[in-house]
């Protein structure tokens, strides 16, 4: 075998990493870290100043925003099981979202104050809601990458 002959065989294909913050991922890794801040800032000082008022509002505050960390680390970190566990996040993310968006509209006397997920996102642009079903989608499309 010559050394021509040796450059057109194809090298063997090796699996390669699909890097979750990269490209569109980078995107969500943003909003999510954002969020992270976000949520957790207004329940840090919600729970410090005035707990009493709404403490499960506060309370669900503080959920989303440890979610949503965990959901940004799981996106930097890469790799398979971050992939699956971000995947798990996102999908209980989207079921806390719509389990509190319901009850806040049906039960409003529950939330003396309001929650990031209350009325489904409605004080975040309904960014709430869309964020998971959107991670939900990238996570998905880099399982098959």
């Amino acid at each position: 075998m010559s050394d021509t002959d040796r450059a057109q065989t194809p090298a063997p294909r090796q699996k390669q990493q699909f890097e979750l913050g990269t490209g569109p991922g980078r995107v969500l890794v943003w909003f999510y870290g954002v969020f992270t801040v976000a949520a957790a800032s207004r329940s840090i000082v919600e729970m410090i100043l005035d707990f009493e008022k709404a403490p499960l509002a506060y309370v669900l505050s503080a959920l989303a925003a440890v979610v949503y960390g965990f959901i940004t680390y799981s996106l930097v970190r890469g790799g398979e099981k971050a992939r699956r566990a971000a995947l798990m996040c996102c999908a209980a993310e989207l079921a806390g979202v719509l389990i509190v968006g319901t009850w806040t509209l049906v039960e409003p006397s529950a939330f003396p104050d309001s929650t990031v997920w209350s009325g489904f996102g409605m004080g975040y642009l309904f960014i709430p809601v869309i964020l998971p079903v959107t991670g939900m989608m990238w996570l998905r499309r880099a399982r098959t990458a």
